[in-house]
């Protein structure tokens, strides 16, 4: 029978399903994570007559929260605006779509696409996402592990940290002005020398660090007279800074916050603190207490006497004590009689705890 005569409705093959693929990898270091996630759900797509139009990656993200994933958030915007033109998204496997650390926030993304009538499919789990009571408890499981598995990992990666800690390592983050980061090999020997924006290569080389240029440790020596033998505010410190000018070690003009980490870390006597500070699973930025700070005291070689940082920690914990109203307006009176008048510039300007925005 000629070509023509066949019946088009025995002869047409269906329409292929289009969807959508998410893929997701946490760290830099699993380079070819995504393209290996892509291998699997074309594998997938090809054996269920299914187009693949549209790619959402977020390469180097936590799956902690959705946070920081903008790939994931513009599929969620696509389905939920209408614009997307797939009916169908496909995810490697359930920790892809995200190790929430609550279940029911991954389940809440995905309701969120089915209720437009979108359907998530994971590739490589056991089980079909059809909403049947088996796949929606498997599910759920599969969620609860996949959080389960941050928790355990993260705890097991902050032991390691503050193993290294204690060993006198520096864990993260710029050196700071007046200090370098240099890299060492796993016996100890000197390798080079860390650039701003550079990171070791290699996991088993560790990272301590050492005094910067004589002008620069001149520098910081310099800040702490002049908070100590001069009685300077710490702002009208950062404004002669800026007068000389010095800039800090990423280049920028001196402001309060700045010189009041070069005043009160202690990696400037060579001591080693980690801790202090928390932002486990992403969930909240915590201020621990001291008692929770893991210390190495002498690690590095520190660029400032260590009787001349603690006469300094003494005078900023006295300026930080809380005055009272009476205090205030004694300072007042002393501060008008010395001028003759009184403005927010005067108040600032002055030596003393007391600012004018303390007086609003």
């Amino acid at each position: 029978m000629p070509p023509d005569q066949i019946n088009p409705l025995i002869s047409a093959q269906p329409a292929p399903f289009r969807a959508a693929q998410y893929v997701r990898m946490s760290t830099e270091h699993q380079q070819y994570s995504t393209d290996n996630q892509a291998d699997k759900i074309l594998e997938y797509a090809q054996r269920r007559n299914i187009e693949i139009v549209r790619t959402y990656a977020d390469e180097g993200k936590s799956g902690l929260s959705l946070g920081g994933r903008a790939s994931l958030q513009k599929l969620i915007a696509d389905v939920e605006t209408g614009v997307a033109d797939f009916t169908l998204v496909l995810v490697y496997d359930v920790s892809r779509w995200g190790r929430f650390q609550d279940a029911d926030e991954a389940a809440f993304y995905e309701y969120k696409l089915k209720r437009k009538g979108i359907l998530v499919a994971y590739v490589a789990e056991q089980f079909e996402n059809d909403g049947s009571p088996v796949s929606t408890i498997v599910k759920g499981v599969k969620r609860a592990m996949a959080g389960e598995y941050s928790r355990e990992l993260s705890a097991k990666v902050f032991a390691g940290q503050c193993r290294l800690i204690e060993l006198g390592f520096r864990q993260g983050g710029p050196a700071g002005f007046g200090l370098r980061r240099v890299l060492l090999d796993q016996s100890g020997n000197l390798k080079s020398a860390l650039q701003r924006g550079e990171h070791k290569s290699l996991q088993t080389d560790r990272v301590i660090l050492v005094p910067g240029t004589d002008a620069e440790v001149a520098t910081v020596n310099q800040m702490f007279q002049w908070l100590i033998q001069d009685d300077m505010a710490i702002s009208a410190i950062a404004n002669r800074l800026n007068g000389i000018p010095v800039l800090t070690d990423l280049d920028r003009p001196w402001n309060y916050s700045t010189v009041r980490q070069v005043l009160t870390n202690e990696k400037y006597i060579g001591n080693n603190v980690y801790n202090r500070h928390s932002f486990k699973l992403k969930k909240k930025h915590v201020d621990n207490p001291p008692d929770m700070w893991i210390r190495k005291e002498g690690a590095f070689t520190g660029v400032v006497p260590v009787a001349t940082f603690m006469t300094a920690q003494e005078i900023l914990a006295e300026r930080s004590r809380k005055l009272t109203d009476q205090e205030l307006l004694e300072h007042l009176k002393r501060l008008y009689a010395e001028c003759g008048s009184l403005s927010g510039f005067i108040i600032n300007q002055a030596l003393g705890r007391a600012t004018a925005s303390m007086y609003s």
